[in-house]
């Protein structure tokens, strides 16, 4: 009969020792020589009338050894759940040989697991930490720059032959070339499409009474102040940072002259914008602007409110790992053409360790507070998720296209292993939010953003 025996070798690492008789396995390798003698198809022998001393030899050390090893495999799963033991992956062997199983000296074999236990371990509080809610100021200006927005994205294009104001739309053609105008072979080549007035105000003239077809050369920090010059850069695939790339020669050749007639304010334009909304004058429509505004930045402060949670959370709260047992474990993962050395190992540790404590803080969380996420959650994230990126208002209304789309996605494991785990993270930093006690306090979008950047710039 099968024991196991299990040794601490270290802080909540086990070493398992399974000592198997003899008796745990023959019985089942024996029934399946028999099975496998009946199944052979071997010329020179009727099927099943295949001897037995020529399967054994033929075959007998692959199915002995297969059997000691599902023996061992069973055994092994049996203790653990006995024994109820809550461990990290699976049981690593320790200097197993299966060289020492012997088809024609069937003997009690011993073999050496290590495990990782997972720890016990109380959650930060979080109702004690320092955290403030940001409300973001809404302005006449934001409100302002918004409306114009709205009313150049719906507005018309209509053609133009001239460039004759700041507000003209240019289709150009940007074409990297030498200082005296030449174009350079395997040189950037690129389409863009941009305002007048997205030019330095010093440089506009030089468009101005252009044609299509027409083009002007020069350095692109001529021609471009410092957040337009980082947005051309970007889109040339060139780099911010580096002041030749910014003094390099282009010709910018107009291929299309467009003059934007922005939407008028009327009850038309409100009614096309909120369908389902009652805005009958501007006032209306700049107090629903204001509130969509205040909503965006609201959702802002709730989502940095969330991210200082999850930091408050994996920083306060503290976890024994079994390091030794985890370095050695990943080294057995990854390809097994090349898996990871020990020195690659020690050196992603830190990261993985994070990953790890966050798994088990956000296993504790969802299993303490009965957090679920049932079918009809990912069918509604699913739609929403088709919704925006058709950038299409949610709709109640059954459509057939909407849930075959819906009905295949729930066949997509991978998809929903995915919407799974998001629903089921929201979850928790929403859990997460209702334990904080934070300071509410009112900032200017600049100041806000700037802080987001800042916070960004840090945990990078």
């Amino acid at each position: 009969m099968a024991t196991v025996i299990k040794e601490n070798i270290g802080l909540l690492n086990e070493k398992l020792t399974l000592k198997l008789e003899k008796t745990d396995y023959l019985p089942t390798f024996e029934k399946s020589l028999k099975d496998y003698s009946k199944k052979a198809n071997i010329p020179g022998f009727r099927k099943g009338m295949v001897p037995a001393g020529l399967i054994k030899k033929m075959y007998g050390p692959s199915l002995f050894t297969d059997e000691v090893l599902r023996t061992v495999d069973r055994e092994l799963v049996k203790y653990l759940e006995e024994e109820k033991l809550d461990i990290f992956a699976q049981p690593l062997p320790v200097e197993m040989d299966i060289r020492q199983l012997d088809v024609n000296n069937p003997a009690d074999y011993t073999f050496h697991f290590e495990i990782g236990m997972k720890p016990g371990f109380e959650l930060a509080d979080l109702s004690k930490a320092k955290m403030t809610r940001y409300k973001v100021k809404i302005t006449d200006e934001m409100i302002n720059n918004e409306i114009i927005r709205l009313q150049n994205r719906y507005g018309n294009m209509k053609d133009e032959n001239t460039v004759n104001t700041e507000d003209n739309v240019l289709n150009v053609i940007f074409s990297e070339v030498d200082e005296n105008g030449n174009e350079i072979d395997g040189g950037i080549k690129k389409d863009n499409s941009l305002l007048v007035k997205y030019f330095k105000e010093d440089f506009r003239g030089n468009l101005i009474g252009k044609t299509i077809n027409d083009y002007v050369i020069t350095q692109l920090d001529k021609a471009f102040a410092e957040k337009e010059l980082e947005f051309i850069l970007n889109d040339l695939g060139l780099d911010k940072n580096n002041p030749i790339d910014s003094q390099k020669h282009f010709r910018i050749q107009i291929t299309k002259i467009g003059l934007l007639e922005k939407k008028e304010l009327n009850e038309e334009f409100y009614k096309q914008l909120y369908p389902n909304a009652e805005v009958k004058s501007e006032a209306d429509f700049r107090k629903k602007i204001e509130e969509e505004i205040q909503a965006y930045w609201d959702n802002q402060a709730k989502n940095q409110l969330q991210h200082m949670a999850y930091h408050e959370l994996l920083d306060g709260t503290f976890i024994d790992f079994p390091e030794s047992f985890l370095k050695k474990w990943m080294q057995t993962q990854g390809e097994k053409e090349k898996p990871r050395t020990e020195e690659e190992a020690e050196k992603e540790f830190p990261v993985f360790k994070n990953q790890l404590k966050w798994t088990l803080i956000s296993d504790k969380i969802v299993r303490e507070n009965n957090i679920a996420v049932d079918p009809e959650e990912i069918k509604a994230f699913a739609k929403q998720q088709l919704f925006g990126y058709m950038n299409m208002p949610m709709t109640s209304d059954d459509q057939p296209w909407v849930d075959n789309y819906i009905d295949k996605m729930m066949q997509d494991r991978k998809y929903i292993e995915d919407a799974y785990n998001r629903i089921q993270s929201q979850k928790i930093f929403e859990w997460a939010e209702t334990q904080v006690k934070p300071t509410e306090k009112e900032i200017a979008m600049e100041d806000f953003v700037k802080m987001q950047e800042e916070h960004q710039h840090h945990h990078h």
